[in-house]
Parts: structure tokens; C-alpha cells; sequence
């Protein structure tokens, strides 16, 4: 009880949350002309595109105007030049009833966002408030809500040495509190270091519970396919066309999943395997977001198999994958789950006579069950390697035990009886440990390699 208690205290409201009120939202976006921060796979409208779809991810968040001005400079105090700077005060100043800024930028310091809320007389947002503000939204379970919690930390720091310089401008009262010893900043530092100690602790509880149930379906034998890709490219739709779950809804917004789910499936030899929906990905997620929940990304280093997935209708489908690619290879992910990825490239109902220019990609629409059953053949394939699960024939005689062994230890695929000999041939998927008992068990019996 004092645990949840504990648990409970953590996951209050924050005091980071813009609050449930209707927020007019005018995206203002830096657009690098050259230097090393221009991405080459991207454009500022396609940035900026991005910017309102995370937007119009919030409930009651409307996006009133979009603005691109150009900066040599993103880094700097103002971001802008002086020039383009006051061009956009003011702009900024004639729109009716905005109540914010999105700097679409990944992080902007504490110092700058206090000189722009002064400048403009609204809030200012940079992309990890935003992404962060939707996650909190969309975090349904005690994990995801821990998770928001940890990548709340940074920006409290921030927010706290900002609160801290304003307080020394205005030499209000005594730097140290009560006769303590200690300043108000190391007190707050203090309160912050063991609020993010108690959240890694309550998140160390749950890796442990999940490791757990992790090792109770590996004695189950299930394999497990990671199905991972930048947001939105539909992964829970696929998952739902491979595994044919009704209950799964999927839903067209940014990061609508954010807790790993399990969906049990077939595969052509009816081998059964579990699809793991995972967290997608973002350009420009800031590290800090990632690390928090690198906790249910390890998840995915215990698959057998990862399945990445692919918008190939987005024009920034190049920069998606590079982004994917990126997270997963910082993942510290073995080797052999790399090398034998699956890419998928989805959507091609919307692209005329769609052909991968990849040789090992493989085209489908999960909306319009294109391409599922080559698919389920590829996986099953890559599966059988990974797990060194073999498709065997074996001969059997039906009046001794070995029929039932197989039931319960394999997967009976078919059973063709011979009612004249009492024998039957047996096609089965069975696992390297289950084989070798079998021949201890039944060294008289014929066996026939798929």
C-alpha cells in the first residue's frame, strides 16, 4: 500500500502540463538555407507539415498560422537574425487570439524561451514540450505515465535555474532557507534528484515484473516479431491484417501508441507468434524522450525478429527510415536482429504499379490486405532461422504415446493416418530442444526433413 501510495504521488498532475484549455497555436518554423544542420532528405514545408500534424494530435490545439522565416543560426538566443526578427514580433502581435507559440525546434534553452514569451506575450513551445505534452495525453499505463514523468525531468531542471536567476535579479529575501544551509536552488536540486531516483526505482520494478513474463513465453516457445516504424505508418494496422484481432483499433495520429502490446498471430505452417507494437519513432526526438523509454524499447531486443515498416507514400519516406535506422542501431541491438530485419514498405494501394527499389523490401497494404500472405512467408522463413525451429515428417506408430507427445511438445501441422499399418505421417514445427528429446524418447522412429 505504501508502494502505491509511493506510485501514486509520482504520477500527479505536472506542473509542466499546458493545462486542459483550448490553445491557439501559431508554428513558426527556422528554415536552415545551408550549413551542417540543413537536412538534405527534407524540405521547411515538409518540416512544418510535420509541426501542425503533431498539433492537430492534441484535443481543443488549433494551429492559426504557419510561418516560415530563414535563419543562418538556429542555436542562437533570438534564433532569428535582428532583421527577421522583428518582422516576426510583429506578425505574431496582429494574429487574432493566439495563445501560443511552436518554435518547431528540438529544444529550446530556458533563457531563450523567457526572452520570447517577452517578446511575443504568449507561451513558447519547442518540440520536446510538444511531444512530451502528447505523450502525457496518450500514456494510459502506470509504465508510460513513469516514462512521461523521467522526461519531465531536464525541463524542470531547466525551469528551476531560470526561477532561480529571477529570484537573484530581484534580490528578494535571504539565499538560504530557514537556516538551513542550503539555497533554495540546491533545496529544489536536492527534491528533483530524488523524485527522479524514486521514478527510475518504480521503473526498475516493472523492467523486473515484465523480464518475468518475458521468461514465462520463452518457455512457452512463442516467437516474438518487434514491428517498428516512424509514427503514424500504420504498424497496429498491420498488425491487426496479420493477426486478424478484432479488438484492435488503430488510430490516425501521431504516437498513438506508446506501451508495448502483444497480438498473438498465424503463420502459414500455423506456427503461432507474438507481434510486439511498439513506440514509433520522430525526426528530431529529442534524446532525452528516447532514453525514457528505452525501458520498453529493450523489449525489443528479446524479439526473434524485427519488422520495420514504412509510409512509402510519405515524401519523407528516405529521412523516416534514416531516422529508424538511426534509434534502432543506438538501441545496442545484437547484431543478427539488424542483418535480418524485415522491411516492409506500406501503402502501395496508393501508388500506381508500386515496385521496391530496396531487393529485400516487400510491398504491401495493410488496409487492403495486399501482400500479407508473402509477408507471413518471409517472417515465417526468417523465424524458423532465428529460433532453429525445424518443419519435419515424422512416421509414427498411432498406438503408442508419440502422437499426444507431439501435440503437446510441437506444432501438428498435418496428420495423414494409414488405418491398415495403425501408423501416421506427422508434419510438424518443433524446436532444436523438443527434437533432440523426441529421438531420446523414440530413437525407432522415422523422421523426414521439410
Amino acid at each position: 500500500e505504501e508502494d502505491e501510495a509511493a506510485l501514486e504521488e509520482l504520477l500527479a498532475p505536472s506542473p509542466l502540463a499546458p493545462g486542459p484549455g483550448a490553445q491557439r497555436i501559431a508554428i513558426v518554423h527556422p528554415a536552415v538555407k545551408w550549413g551542417p544542420q540543413k537536412s538534405p532528405l527534407t524540405t521547411a514545408e515538409l518540416q512544418i507539415a510535420e509541426a501542425v500534424a503533431l498539433v492537430d494530435t492534441l484535443q481543443n490545439w488549433t494551429v492559426v498560422d504557419k510561418i516560415i522565416i530563414p535563419t543562418k543560426n538556429p542555436n542562437k538566443k533570438f534564433v532569428f537574425g535582428k532583421g527577421n526578427f522583428q518582422v516576426l514580433t510583429e506578425k505574431i502581435k496582429k494574429l487574432p487570439h493566439v495563445t501560443a507559440v511552436f518554435l518547431n525546434v528540438e529544444r529550446i534553452s530556458s533563457l531563450t524561451k523567457k526572452e520570447l514569451e517577452g517578446a511575443w506575450g504568449v507561451q513558447v513551445f519547442d518540440r520536446y514540450t510538444v511531444v512530451l505534452h502528447i505523450f502525457r495525453s496518450n500514456a494510459r499505463t502506470k509504465e508510460a505515465k513513469l516514462q512521461v514523468a523521467l522526461a519531465e525531468i531536464p525541463l524542470l531542471r531547466s525551469n528551476l535555474k531560470n526561477e532561480v536567476s529571477q529570484r537573484d535579479q530581484q534580490r528578494g529575501g535571504s539565499r538560504y532557507i530557514m537556516g538551513s544551509g542550503e539555497t533554495f536552488l540546491e533545496t529544489q536540486n536536492r527534491v528533483l534528484k530524488e523524485r527522479e531516483l524514486k521514478i527510475r526505482n518504480a521503473l526498475e520494478k516493472l523492467r523486473r515484473k515484465r523480464a518475468l513474463l518475458r521468461t514465462q513465453r520463452r518457455k512457452c516457445e512463442f516467437p516474438i516479431v518487434s514491428v517498428m516504424g516512424y509514427t503514424n505508418c500504420e504498424k497496429t494496422t498491420l498488425i491487426k491484417a496479420l493477426t486478424g484481432e478484432a479488438g484492435l483499433q488503430p488510430r490516425d495520429q501521431l504516437f498513438a501508441t506508446l506501451d508495448i502490446t502483444a497480438h498473438a498471430g498465424y503463420l502459414p505452417s500455423h506456427m503461432a507468434v507474438i507481434y510486439v507494437d511498439t513506440i514509433g519513432f520522430l525526426t528530431d526526438l529529442p534524446h532525452n524522450l528516447v532514453e525514457s523509454f528505452s525501458a520498453t524499447l529493450e523489449e525489443v531486443a528479446y524479439s526473434d525478429l524485427i519488422v520495420h515498416v514504412r509510409d512509402i507514400t510519405h515524401p519523407e519516406t528516405i529521412l523516416q527510415k534514416a531516422t529508424v535506422l538511426s534509434v534502432l542501431r543506438n538501441l545496442n541491438l545484437p547484431s543478427h536482429l539488424l542483418d535480418s530485419m524485415v522491411e516492409v514498405h506500406n501503402k502501395v494501394d496508393l501508388i500506381e504499379r508500386y515496385k521496391p527499389a530496396e531487393e529485400n523490401a516487400l510491398a504491401v497494404s495493410a488496409l487492403h490486405g495486399h501482400g500479407l500472405e508473402e509477408l507471413k512467408q518471409e517472417i515465417e522463413k526468417k523465424i524458423l532461422t532465428a529460433t532453429g525451429k525445424k518443419i519435419l515428417t515424422v512416421d509414427i506408430n498411432l498406438e503408442g504415446p508419440q502422437l499426444s507427445w507431439l501435440y503437446k511438445e510441437a506444432t501438428v501441422q498435418e496428420v495423414e493416418v494409414m488405418p491398415e499399418d495403425s501408423r501416421a505421417r506427422v508434419k510438424v514445427i518443433i524446436s532444436s530442444s523438443a527434437f533432440g528429446r523426441y529421438k531420446n524418447l523414440f530413437p525407432n522412429s522415422e523422421i523426414c526433413m521439410s
